[in-house]
C-alpha cells in the first residue's frame, strides 16, 4: 500500500513541480508504478502474503464467533 501512496504523491509533486522533483525524470515515477503493479500482481502471490491477510481475518472473525458463543453473561435457555 505504502507503494501506491508513494506514487501517487510522487506523481502530484512531479505534476505539480515542486522542490527538487522539478529535475526528477518521469520514469523514476513509471518504474516505482510498474514494480508495484509486479509486486501486487505476482510477488505478493509467490510469497502467499495475500492468503496471509485473509487468513488473519478469518481467524479474527472466528474468535470472536467463539467469544460470543462462550460468554457466560448470557442466560441459557
Amino acid at each position: 500500500m505504502w507503494m501506491i501512496i508513494a506514487v501517487a504523491l510522487l506523481t502530484l509533486l512531479k505534476y505539480l513541480e515542486v522542490g527538487p522533483l522539478v529535475n526528477l525524470s518521469w520514469w523514476w515515477i513509471v518504474g516505482l508504478a510498474f514494480f508495484a503493479f509486479l509486486w501486487f500482481e505476482f510477488f505478493e502471490r509467490m510469497l502467499g502474503l495475500d492468503k496471509r491477510k485473509d487468513h488473519m481475518h478469518f481467524e479474527k472473525m472466528k474468535k470472536e464467533r467463539v467469544k460470543r458463543s462462550f460468554d457466560k453473561s448470557k442466560p441459557r435457555r
